[in-house]
Order: C-alpha cells, then sequence, then structure tokens
C-alpha cells in the first residue's frame, strides 16, 4: 500500500509548478516576439536604400552619359533636363520632394524622394580635366551620395 501512495503522490504537476512553467514559456514567447518585432520594424528599410540607389544611378549615368565640353542651351522649365546638353548643365539641379522624368514630369510613386547634383572641375590623378559628379538622394532623414568622374577622354 505504501507504493500506491508513492505513485499517486508522484503523477501530474503542483500548482507551483505550473505556474513557473507558465512563467518561464511567457519570459521564452516574449523574447521571441521582441526579437521579430525588430526585424519587422526595419525590414522596410533595405527597400528605401534601394530606391535610392536606383534613383541616384540613374542620374549618375544620365549625367556622365553627357558630352564633355560646354555648350549653349536653352533653360528647361521646372524640373525637365530635356535641354541639358552637356555635364556643367547639371550642376546645381536640385529637386525636392519629387523625383522627375527627362522632360519634366513628376513620377508620383517617389514624391518623398529628392536629387540633387553638384558638379565640380578637379583635377585628378594623371588626368588635365575632369568633372567630378556628385549626387545625392534623400528621403525623411535619410540620405545616400554617389559620386562619378568624367574625363575629357574625347578632347
Amino acid at each position: 500500500m505504501c507504493a500506491d501512495r508513492r505513485r499517486g503522490s508522484e503523477a501530474g504537476f503542483t500548482l507551483v509548478e505550473m505556474l513557473i512553467a507558465i512563467v518561464v514559456i511567457a519570459v521564452g514567447i516574449t523574447g521571441v516576439l521582441i526579437a521579430f518585432s525588430t526585424t519587422v520594424r526595419g525590414s522596410a528599410d533595405p527597400i528605401v536604400r534601394q530606391q535610392m540607389l536606383a534613383i541616384a544611378e540613374e542620374m549618375l549615368e544620365e549625367v556622365s552619359l553627357k558630352p564633355y565640353a560646354a555648350a549653349a542651351n536653352t533653360a528647361p522649365s521646372g524640373c525637365a533636363r530635356d535641354t541639358y546638353n552637356d555635364v556643367l548643365d547639371y550642376n546645381g539641379y536640385s529637386t525636392s520632394n519629387t523625383i522627375c522624368a527627362v522632360d519634366g514630369t513628376s513620377v508620383a510613386a517617389l514624391s518623398s524622394y529628392s536629387v540633387s547634383v553638384a558638379v565640380t572641375t578637379t583635377p585628378l590623378s594623371g588626368v588635365v580635366e575632369a568633372r567630378r559628379i556628385t549626387v545625392t538622394v534623400s528621403r525623411g532623414g535619410d540620405s545616400l551620395v554617389l559620386v562619378g568622374w568624367r574625363t575629357n577622354y574625347a578632347g
């Protein structure tokens, strides 16, 4: 009969053991949820960064493909760049909370981004004439800067 009592008293959990198990599981789940929350909160940042990079690369390529030598042109209206015909025309180009196509059409999906371009003539090692192109794209408090060089290789 002693053996039967021992088995009966060892079966199951006590109230104290259940409370401790619940507290331990709750702490573990809280830690996992905090990790998920942190991951989800920052998950949109890479998309914004990729979009800023795409805008900056497009603008840098557009500027770099223009001729090096300055040429006369007419002033564009608004944020249009369709009359720009050399690299120096882009110096000082800037938009605020809008990204425009070359013809000045605003791209609605990019309304929270801004872009600015600076072109300076700077000596580059071994090259007499070079222009440093700095493209800055920003959105809110984030910004991305790309720098490229355009030389007078044709002249």
